[in-house]
């Protein structure tokens, strides 16, 4: 299969436009897709801040753009590679394809069979889920051997870790083109089965359910369950932390999808988790969740009676 030139991302949430960000980054068009004109606007915008603020701590040399004048000659070039749409019939040139968007397996289903249909018959179809059945996603297509699970780490321009998944027919050369595509971006790959939270989920969201747990029970304050965890064990954020970065409805979903593939009681999701989510508070994303990230806001103090 021939190197990708093309990469369509679909879903300009957090995930998507570093996705974007990176294939910009090292040399490829890219097309950013999202319903949302919004949303597209806002990754529009962090997309370029984020692209300059690489330029000014020159970080942007260690990324395969910069033979031509300056850095920020580099930055307005990947700028230039990218484009913005909510048309999903642009897609219809990309050698590959990566979505993401909500963690729900029958918006993904319904995506990929939409992709199916207009994408060209050579095209890789891949997700970013953290925990679906890349099987199940693929079953959905017309060509299941060329889909695959490509999980990013957030925020994908800075971490360097990318989980590759095969679902039961994807095919050794799928999963070549899909390994060649993370190291052309700079990552470290590991691979996984395809079981539910395949790797990095399947340790981290039972953690962070844990202390959740602890915060419903009294055991301690936010504070210093998150203290206790970064100095504790040498954790650079702590779980609640983490958690909102993520964002909470995310967390409740991988949580979900782990219990019912599993079927082991101790991934059921903690009730305080469940009612943050209940209640819209998600994370960072909308300014409140387990912490309060808005300007001269109260600090919340959370408790089972929520």
């Amino acid at each position: 299969m021939a190197e990708a030139k093309n990469l369509g991302v679909v879903g300009s949430g957090q995930m998507g436009s570093g996705i974007a960000q990176l294939g910009a980054m090292h040399g490829l068009h890219v097309w950013l897709l999202d319903t949302d004109p919004t949303a597209l606007y806002r990754a529009k915008k962090s997309i370029s801040s984020s692209l300059q603020r690489f330029v000014s701590k020159g970080q942007i040399s260690q990324f395969s753009l910069v033979h031509y004048f300056t850095w920020q000659a580099a930055c307005t070039e990947a700028l230039g590679r990218l484009e913005y749409t909510s048309n999903i019939d642009e897609l219809r040139s990309a050698d590959f394809i990566v979505e993401a968007i909500v963690e729900s397996e029958d918006v993904k289903k319904k995506l990929f069979i939409e992709l199916d249909k207009i994408t060209k018959s050579s095209a890789i179809l891949a997700s970013n889920t953290s925990s679906i059945s890349i099987t199940r996603l693929a079953s959905a297509t017309s060509r299941p051997c060329q889909v695959i699970g490509m999980h990013f780490m957030n925020p994908p321009p800075i971490m360097k870790l990318v989980e590759i998944v095969r679902g039961a027919d994807t095919s050794d050369e799928t999963f070549h083109a899909t390994k060649a595509l993370a190291e052309r971006f700079h990552k470290t790959i590991i691979c996984s089965q395809d079981h539910p939270g395949f790797i990095v989920n399947r340790i981290l969201m039972p953690m962070i359910n844990e202390a959740f747990f602890t915060l419903y029970t009294g055991v301690a304050t936010k504070e210093d369950i998150d203290t206790g965890m970064k100095l504790g064990t040498n954790h650079p954020i702590g779980p609640l932390e983490l958690a909102d970065f993520i964002g909470l409805d995310v967390c409740l979903s991988i949580m979900k999808v782990l219990h019912a593939g599993l079927g082991d009681s101790k991934y059921a999701p903690c009730p305080l988790l469940v009612q943050y989510v209940d209640a819209g508070r998600v994370g960072r994303k909308c300014g409140v969740g387990v912490y309060d990230y808005r300007k001269g806001s109260e600090p919340i103090k959370a408790s089972p009676r929520l």
